[in-house]
């Protein structure tokens, strides 16, 4: 069964700004989460936020900038994930 993924909508402007490339890397994440689940360890620096039951991130992109996707599990029962932060790691909420 497939992962419902979602884009906040300040995410989502995030996104229209990036270079082609970071939103290539983006989309291989979605499709990759769409179909195995948030849990993505597979990419760097994947892990849970501190103080968080059910947000996640990890880099897409390293370098200088380095770009990262901050996500959150809404619901597990029926595997919905929002995105809500897609940019530099400079401005990351974490």
């Amino acid at each position: 069964m497939q992962w419902t993924v979602g884009l906040a909508g300040k995410a989502e402007k995030q996104l229209r700004k990036l270079p082609e490339y970071v939103r290539e890397a983006f989309v291989a994440l979605v499709k990759e989460m769409e179909d195995y689940g948030p849990y993505r360890n597979n990419w760097a620096h994947y892990g849970k936020l501190r103080g968080s039951g059910s947000q996640y991130h990890c880099h897409i992109c390293s370098g200088r900038p380095t770009y990262v996707v901050c996500w959150e599990i809404k619901e597990k029962t029926i595997r919905v994930v929002e995105i809500y932060y897609v940019g530099t790691h400079e401005n990351a909420p974490y």
